[in-house]
């Protein structure tokens, strides 16, 4: 896009021009939501609140501030997600940071959040433990709502556990959670596993190899590969984690895995196998099952209660 293509005044260019000559390009290229993208794009580039573009679409815009909003379109342009663009993502109640190293975290994640939260509520100083954290956002949203509770979090990258942490500290709950670098459970001391975990979650890499080449662009180029796919059937991670849950989920205690569409017998029968019971499913609010959950026995001599 060139300053030509829009309306300008003394060579400097109004929030309308600009909307119009991003939406158009935006949707010559295919886009969706071209004018959403848009506005969201032009509100950060101009440091305007989006309802005023279409009060006052005549104000114009410094060219330096319009130069950065064109900038961050050619990068829309090239299917880069907005929230990459921005460097941040909402999320449940919460503005998470993001890294090339981290997920972009997607709404129906928050169904997973949802479900720890009824299930933990009544405990009063509940612990979790986060396999594969990311940005720490299912974590720190848990703890977050929860009064006295404890988390870890941790990940094979190094990158994605220096950005959970900086998102921890942004929301003031360094103090509450701990992230560590580690290949699944290789970092938990055995303190901790004596000790146990109220709740395991886990959003752990789900997509089929196959499924990988039907993602859009948004997700396949932009997303970390490693935190999308097992690059097999997509049930690698939970073949490990329901073993690693059970050995690290207290009596009583539960396990919650986000999981692709239709994977949810498949998970089911592994957390069963691993000596899970009273397995649950959520769903998000497409109608898809999203979550599988399970609860671990407590047992004294000759007795179980689930």
């Amino acid at each position: 896009m060139t300053a030509d293509h829009a309306t300008t005044t003394d060579n400097l260019v109004t929030l309308g021009a600009l909307m119009a000559e991003a939406v158009g390009a935006l949707r010559d290229a295919g886009i969706e939501n071209a004018r959403m993208d848009a506005r969201i794009l032009l509100s950060d580039a101009a440091e305007v609140d989006g309802s005023r573009i279409a009060a006052w679409p005549e104000d114009v815009v410094a060219n330096d501030r319009a130069a950065k909003f064109r900038d961050m379109i050619a990068r829309r342009l090239k299917r880069e997600p907005v929230s990459r663009i921005l460097g941040q993502r909402d999320f449940w109640r919460h503005s998470f940071k993001l890294s090339p190293e981290t997920l972009d975290p997607r709404p129906d994640s928050e169904t997973l959040v949802e479900l720890a939260l009824d299930w933990l509520e009544d405990r009063d100083v509940p612990t979790v433990i986060d396999f594969g954290t990311g940005t720490g956002c299912l974590l720190l949203c848990i703890v977050g709502d929860l009064q006295n509770a404890r988390g870890l979090g941790v990940d094979i990258s190094a990158g994605a556990v220096a950005c959970a942490r900086e998102n921890a500290d942004r929301l003031d709950l360094g103090d509450q959670v701990e992230f560590r670098v580690s290949d699944w459970d290789s970092a938990i001391t055995d303190e901790e596993r004596q000790e146990g975990f109220d709740l395991v979650v886990s959003n752990p890499p789900y997509i089929t190899r196959a499924d990988m080449e039907m993602l859009s662009p948004e997700v396949s180029e932009y997303d970390p590969r490693l935190a999308l796919t097992d690059e097999g059937d997509g049930l690698s991670a939970y073949r490990i984690l329901s073993q690693v849950a059970f050995s690290l989920v207290k009596p009583a205690g539960f396990v919650i895995f986000e999981i692709g569409q239709g994977q949810e017998e498949d998970v089911a029968r592994l957390l069963v196998e691993a000596g899970f019971v009273g397995v649950e499913y959520r769903e998000d609010l497409g109608g898809i099952v999203r979550c599988v959950a399970a609860k671990k026995t407590r047992c004294s001599v000759g007795r179980c209660v689930i």
